[in-house]
C-alpha cells in the first residue's frame, strides 16, 4: 500500500530533451547549482560544465554522450540526464528516455520547436514519458514566449499549459509572475535567489486574464477542476497544482515555464514543477517483462525480486562501469545477478551514486534508483539484470539502424589487432555503431548514425587508444526494394548424395509493401505444406532479404505470400523449406523489377537573408528539394529534403557561402528511389 512515508514518492527520473543549442547543458549545470550540488556554475563556451565531461565535447562545445547526475531539492533526490541534442546521437536519448519516468523539454524562446525538439519529442512520446516544458533563452533579442508556445501546439500537438508570464522583455527579462500563486519571481542582478513580491501594477490585468485561461483549460480537461469551477467560478491554487499534477502524468497537457537558464532566472520555479508535475517511480505502471514466454509484472518495490535494465555501458581501459536502472528489488554491493539474457551470474562489485564523470560508493540500490555498478563483465546495453532464482527479462531500448560507414585502417599494420580492440569497445558501449568487413575489399567498415557520429567515433579511437588511422571517404547505406513483383513463382529445392535427402517445392508471390519492412503470408491450403515447414520457408526468406540482386543491400518493402508448394513423406525438413525459402525468394527478387532506395533527410538551413540565394542554389545542386521558407527572428529558415550522400561536407560549404554566419541541422526522414547513376555498392 503506498503511503506518504513511502521513499520512493521523493524521487524524480527525469531527462532533459532538446534540440542541439537551446541549451540543455546550461540548464543542467544551473540545477546542479541551485541544488547545491556544485558550488560554480558551469559553462559551455568555456569547457567548465559537469555533464559534458568528455573532451571532444568540451572542444565541439555539444553533448555527444547521455551523462547521469543525481542532486537534492526540496526533500527529493532528483536523477537527471542530460542528453544529446544532435541527430546522430539520438540512439543516446532513445537509450535513456526508456528507463525515464519524466522529462524537461527545453526549447529556445526565439527558434521555438527545432527539427531535433520535435524528433525528441516523438521518441518520448513512444516512450509514455510525461513532460514539462521550459522556454529557454526568454533575454534573447526576439525571444517571445508567446510565439514559442504556438509552435509548441502547432508542431507537437501537445495542450501547453502556460504557468508563468515573464516580467520584462529580452535584455529587459528580471522574472517571472506564477499565474498559481499570483506572485512575481524577480532575480537581481548577480542574485543566486530570486525575491517574492505581489504581480508588478502594470502586469496585473495581464496575469489575471492568463490565471483565467489558464483556469479555462484545466477545468476542460480535469473533472474534479470542473466540478470545482462550476461552483465556483474559480479554481485554488491547490487544485490547479493537484489537476496540473493529473494532466502532465497523463500527458492530457504539458505545463510550461520559461526563464534563461545562462542567467540563473527561472531554475528554482522549474525545480519546484519537476517535484510538483512529474511521476515519481510509484506513479508509473509497475515494470513489464516476459518470462517462459509468459507476461509478468514488478512492482516499484524494495522488497521485490530484483529487475534491473542496463542502459549504458562505460569500457575504460581500468574497468567497465555499466548504467542500471533499478526497476524492482533491491541490489547490494558483492550481490550476484543474472543476466537474463545470457543466463550467465555476474558479481556486483561495486554501486556508484552517478555524477557525470564523479562517483560516490554505494552500498544498495533500490527500486526507482539509476546508478553505475562495476564488475559486470558480460553485460550490454539493453540487458536485463535480475535476481538469480527469479528470472525476468526487460524489452531492451531499440536500436536505429545505421545509415552513414567509413573504411578505417591502421596506418601501422602492427597496430590492425590494436584497432579491432579499440573498435569492438566502441561498438560495446554504443550499440548504434557496428563494425563489419566488406568481403570483397577486406577492409574494416565502421557505419552509424552520420558523419559527425562517426567522427567522433574515429576520434576516440585516436585519442583514447593512441592509434593512428586512416580514413576512407563516408558512404551511405543502400536498401533495395520491389518495384514490381512477380506471381506464381515456382522453386524446387531436390538434393540426393546418399542417405536422407532434401525436399521441398514452393510457390511464391512476391509484390511492393508500402508501408515498408517485410510481410510474409500463408494462402497454402489442404495441408500441402505444413504449419511448420511455413515458418521455415518464413526464416529462410528473412535470410534472403540480407543481400539484394542489385548490389547486396538489404532489402525492404516488400510482401511475400506463400501460396502453394508440396512435401515428400521422407525427405521434407525444416532445412530443406527453410533453404527452399532463402534461394526460392532471392531468385524470385531477380526476376522481380527491383529499385533502389537511399536515405534522406530533411535540412534545415538559418542564414542571413542576403544568402538566401546561394543556398537555395546549393541546395538544389545536391538534389534537394526545399518544402518551406520562412523569416524568424531576422534570419531566413529553409527547410528541403536532401539525400544524405550528398550532404557530406555541407557545413563547410555553408559557412564558406554566409561568411560562417549559416548553420543547418538535418534529420532522417526515411529511404527514397536513387537516381539510375548511384552506386550499386
Amino acid at each position: 500500500m503506498r503511503t506518504s512515508t513511502n521513499p520512493l514518492t521523493t524521487v524524480r527520473n527525469l531527462g532533459i530533451l532538446a534540440h542541439v543549442d537551446a541549451g540543455k547543458t546550461t540548464v543542467t549545470e544551473r540545477i546542479l547549482y541551485t541544488t547545491g550540488t556544485t558550488y560554480k556554475r558551469g559553462e559551455v563556451h568555456d569547457g567548465t560544465t559537469v555533464t559534458d565531461f568528455d573532451p571532444q565535447e568540451r572542444d565541439r562545445g555539444i553533448t555527444i554522450f547521455a551523462a547521469a547526475v543525481s542532486c537534492s531539492w526540496d526533500g527529493h533526490r532528483i536523477n537527471l540526464i542530460d542528453t544529446p541534442g544532435h541527430v546522430d546521437f539520438a540512439d543516446e536519448v532513445e537509450r535513456s528516455l526508456r528507463v525515464l519516468d519524466g522529462a524537461v523539454a527545453v526549447f529556445d524562446a526565439v527558434a521555438g520547436v527545432e527539427p531535433q525538439s520535435e524528433s525528441v519529442w516523438r521518441q518520448a512520446d513512444r516512450h509514455g514519458v510525461p513532460r514539462i516544458a521550459f522556454v529557454n533563452k526568454m533575454d534573447r533579442a526576439g525571444a517571445d514566449l508567446d510565439t514559442a508556445v504556438a509552435s509548441i501546439r502547432e508542431r507537437l500537438h501537445p495542450v501547453p499549459l502556460v504557468t508563468q508570464l515573464p516580467i520584462g522583455t529580452e535584455d529587459g527579462f528580471t522574472g517571472v509572475v506564477d499565474l498559481l500563486r499570483m506572485r512575481a519571481l524577480v532575480w537581481a542582478d548577480g542574485a543566486d535567489t530570486p525575491e517574492e513580491g505581489p504581480v508588478p501594477e502594470a502586469l496585473s490585468e495581464e496575469a489575471a486574464r492568463r490565471r483565467r485561461l489558464l483556469e479555462e483549460a484545466v477545468a476542460e480537461r480535469h473533472p474534479a477542476a470542473l466540478e470545482e469551477f462550476c461552483d465556483r467560478e474559480t479554481l485554488t491554487a491547490a487544485t490547479l497544482a493537484g489537476a496540473l499534477r493529473d494532466l502532465t502524468r497523463t500527458g492530457d497537457g504539458v505545463v510550461v515555464l520559461c526563464g534563461s537558464a545562462y542567467r540563473n532566472r527561472g531554475v528554482e520555479p522549474l525545480l519546484d514543477a519537476v517535484v510538483a508535475y512529474l511521476p515519481s517511480p510509484l506513479d508509473v505502471p509497475p515494470v513489464r517483462g516476459t518470462h517462459d514466454g509468459a507476461d509478468e509484472e514488478r512492482p516499484a518495490d524494495p522488497a521485490a525480486p530484483m529487475a534491473a535494465l542496463a542502459f549504458k555501458v562505460n569500457a575504460t581501459p581500468t574497468g567497465r562501469l555499466t548504467y542500471l536502472r533499478v526497476y524492482s528489488g533491491t541490489i547490494e554491493k558483492g550481490d550476484t545477478v543474472r543476466d537474463a539474457g545470457t543466463g550467465r551470474t555476474e558479481r556486483v562489485g561495486r554501486l556508484l551514486r552517478v555524477r557525470a564523470d564523479r562517483h560516490d560508493p554505494l552500498e544498495r540500490a533500490v527500486a526507482g534508483d539509476i546508478v553505475a555498478v562495476i564488475g559486470l563483465k558480460g553485460a550490454r546495453a539493453g540487458s536485463t539484470l535480475c535476481a538469480p532464482d527469479a528470472p525476468l527479462v526487460l524489452e531492451p531500448p531499440g536500436v536505429a539502424e545505421p545509415v552513414v560507414h567509413v573504411a578505417v585502417e591502421a596506418r601501422r599494420a602492427t597496430d590492425t589487432d590494436r584497432l579491432a580492440s579499440a573498435l569492438a569497445r566502441l561498438t560495446e558501449e554504443d550499440p548504434s555503431l557496428a563494425v563489419r568487413t566488406d568481403p570483397e575489399t577486406g577492409q574494416t567498415v565502421l557505419s552509424g548514425m552520420g558523419e559527425l557520429h562517426l567522427e567522433v567515433a574515429v576520434e576516440r579511437v585516436r585519442r583514447e587508444h593512441g592509434l593512428e588511422v586512416t580514413v576512407g571517404r563516408p558512404g551511405v547505406a543502400y536498401r533495395e526494394t520491389v518495384r514490381a513483383g512477380v506471381t506464381g513463382f515456382v522453386h524446387r529445392h531436390v538434393k540426393q548424395d546418399g542417405g536422407a535427402g532434401q525436399f521441398a517445392h514452393i510457390v511464391l508471390d512476391v509484390e511492393p509493401r508500402e508501408e515498408g519492412g517485410f510481410e510474409f503470408r500463408s494462402t497454402v491450403v489442404g495441408g500441402r505444406v505444413p504449419h511448420e515447414f511455413v515458418r521455415a520457408v518464413e526464416a529462410g526468406c528473412r535470410d534472403a532479404l540480407a543481400e539484394g540482386p542489385l548490389g547486396g543491400h538489404p532489402v525492404t518493402g516488400l510482401r511475400v505470400t506463400l501460396t502453394d508448394g508440396q512435401t515428400h513423406v521422407k525427405d521434407s525438413s525444416d532445412t530443406a523449406f527453410r533453404t527452399a525459402g532463402r534461394f526460392g525468394l532471392r531468385d524470385a527478387l531477380r526476376a522481380s523489377r527491383m529499385v533502389l532506395l537511399e536515405p534522406v533527410v530533411e535540412v534545415t538551413v538559418t542564414v542571413p537573408e542576403d544568402a538566401v540565394g546561394g543556398v537555395l542554389g546549393d541546395l538544389a545542386a545536391r538534389r534537394g528539394r526545399v518544402t518551406g521558407s520562412e523569416t524568424r527572428g531576422g534570419a531566413a529558415v529553409v527547410t528541403a529534403t536532401v539525400p544524405l550522400a550528398e550532404l557530406f561536407g555541407y557545413a563547410t560549404r555553408l559557412r564558406s557561402r554566409t561568411q560562417g554566419r549559416g548553420t543547418f541541422t538535418a534529420r532522417p526522414t526515411g529511404y527514397a528511389p536513387a537516381p539510375a547513376e548511384a552506386p550499386a555498392r
